[in-house]
């Protein structure tokens, strides 16, 4: 079935596009969001005629993401949540826990524009990207600590457990060194 989209329908194309979909696509999902029209003569003089009013409202959707994309920046998350001993969480930190303590600061998003490959499932920090416009994503920091821990003191610790280990087989060299100079 041919249909001529009304807006952007992600994987599938841009607004005036004409695409070829399977019917009941169209007829159950498509058409009664009023996200295309029937490839016809009349649908595709009615939607010239609707073409500069969506210009007007993909410039005001556009504008508004510019301005969310300006207030989530400098945001942090930090969420509290109980591990085990190897760091792997009792549960996990979802999309849906990103979009509610967002809506906590007043930030209001959809937890469908949060991506992530995976829920997060050990402690740690992470980069997660909120999709606020097709054109427009924004990267936040999250930490995910133990109750009672500051999201840096988690980083430092993690830092602080890595140097060490970089500076003993080092130290042991010299050590080692030594020994055979005075020897020889």
């Amino acid at each position: 079935m041919k249909v001529i989209l009304n807006d952007y329908v992600e994987h599938l194309g841009e607004r005036g596009q004409t695409v070829t979909v399977k019917p009941g696509y169209a007829r159950n999902y498509l058409l009664p969001k009023r996200l295309a029209y029937l490839d016809t003569p009349g649908n595709r003089r009615l939607f010239q005629q609707e073409q500069k009013t969506w210009e007007e409202m993909d410039l005001k959707r556009r504008s508004a993401a510019e301005q969310l994309a300006a207030s989530l920046e400098g945001i942090e998350l930090v969420f509290e949540r109980r591990a085990g001993e190897n760091d792997v969480l009792f549960g996990s930190v979802t999309t849906h826990d990103i979009a509610g303590q967002l809506a906590e600061r007043g930030v209001e998003v959809d937890k469908r524009r949060v991506i992530l490959a995976s829920p997060f499932k050990e402690l740690g920090s992470f980069q997660v990207t909120l999709q606020v416009h097709r054109d427009i994503a924004v990267t936040l920091p999250v930490h995910v600590v133990r109750p009672g821990e500051e999201p840096r003191a988690a980083a430092t610790e993690e830092a602080a457990t890595v140097q060490p280990a970089a500076e003993e087989p080092v130290a042991q060299e010299v050590v080692e060194a030594a020994p055979q100079d005075a020897e020889a």
